[in-house]
């Protein structure tokens, strides 16, 4: 079944649906109803307010919050005993202390994920219990600098703890805050025994966050996983789209397509079978050239929105090395450029929604250019 395209998300009615528990299930049609009118475009904090914080933490996400964004964003990985936990990969020496703690030391080994040899250590190796004796580091500290003082002041949350501060920020605020999921290597962690589209699907159910007018996006870079919840809940998925390669699913099933395919007129309508919009890296809708140079639009928020798809782009972030040519300022790579400028050619261009790891300078340029 086609899923309706959110035409515009939720507002501060929606801090009441959290809240209600739903008697749509995964098959009723009408669960499937036009969310209600929602900032637009969406500002979703990247990993929290990863900018300033050290990501996927707590603090990150609190703070995002404060420089009020819309959605926050947690990557979801399995510890042992199918928790599911926020942090950008499974392997978690870049963005915790884990490889200074001594009784660790023998969990380090060497896995394939999604065809590639990693080594390190691995949330699938940890329980809960042990997880959350280690602490949060920044994953960027040549970058972001600033944010190593917060090293080791953050422990790694759970999905619950998100929903937990969400729901209690929506209530002081008087608006509402989404959470944004994203299923990492699904495919990965169902062959292991771990899957993430159950416990995903029960916690959501345990907060009553079943509906499509509730405040929730789930997104994927594969397919089948998507194509999966689709089946098994109402909630918005959103189809991430890389700027080169395949979804490892279509790699397991020998389907030749790779995301440049999904991103054609054909692929979006493929898409909008499962899911209510994309997520593409932003270089699918405004190219560069060789040297980092802007060039012309591409026709990809057109060719979605006729394919009754929102459009959610990412990654916004200020620094430099991240930004185009005609937008940095100055030659240190890790110094801010101009991501006013940045952000505001891609409003200009009928974005839904974006990924921003600065919040707050998303948030002030969409005001702005109202």
């Amino acid at each position: 079944m086609s899923r309706t395209l959110p035409i515009m998300l939720l507002a501060g009615t929606l801090l009441a649906t959290m809240a209600i528990p739903s008697a749509a299930t995964a098959t009723d049609p009408a669960a499937r109803g036009k969310p209600q009118a929602e900032p637009k475009p969406l500002v979703i904090a990247h990993r929290g307010a990863s900018g300033y914080r050290p990501e996927h933490t707590l603090e990150a996400y609190r703070l995002a919050i404060r420089q009020g964004a819309d959605y926050i964003e947690p990557d979801l990985v399995s510890t042992a005993d199918g928790v599911l936990v926020a942090r950008h990969e499974n392997e978690i020496s870049g963005t915790t202390d884990v490889a200074d703690r001594a009784e660790f030391a023998d969990r380090r080994t060497t896995r394939t994920i999604d065809g590639r040899s990693v080594t390190g250590w691995f949330t699938e190796d940890f329980t809960l219990a042990e997880l959350r004796t280690l602490r949060a580091v920044e994953r960027l500290p040549q970058v972001r600098p600033t944010n190593t003082a917060f090293d080791g002041e953050f422990a790694v949350p759970t999905l619950q703890e998100v929903i937990d501060l969400a729901r209690s920020q929506s209530r002081r605020l008087g608006r509402t805050i989404g959470i944004y999921p994203e299923t990492k290597h699904p495919t990965y962690f169902q062959s292991i025994g771990l899957p993430l589209e159950e416990p995903l699907v029960d916690t959501l159910r345990r907060n009553k966050l079943t509906r499509r007018t509730d405040a929730v996006f789930i997104q994927s870079f594969e397919t089948a996983n998507l194509r999966k919840l689709s089946r098994m809940t109402n909630v918005r998925l959103v189809q991430l789209l890389g700027g080169s390669g395949r979804p490892y699913d279509f790699v397991v099933a020998g389907d030749p397509r790779g995301y440049a395919d999904l991103a054609t007129p054909d692929g979006l309508a493929w898409i909008s079978r499962y899911a209510d919009a994309i997520g593409p890296t932003k270089d699918l809708i405004v190219p560069r050239d060789a040297d980092g140079a802007l060039l012309a639009p591409t026709s990809l928020i057109r060719d979605a929105h006729r394919a009754r798809l929102a459009v959610h782009a990412w990654t916004f972030r200020a620094e430099n090395q991240f930004l185009p040519a005609d937008h940095r300022i100055g030659t240190d790579p890790a110094a801010r450029g101009d991501i006013t400028a940045e952000y505001e050619l891609f409003y200009s261009l009928g974005l839904d929604g974006l990924f921003a790891d600065h919040p707050d300078t998303a948030v002030a340029v969409r005001a702005a250019t109202r």
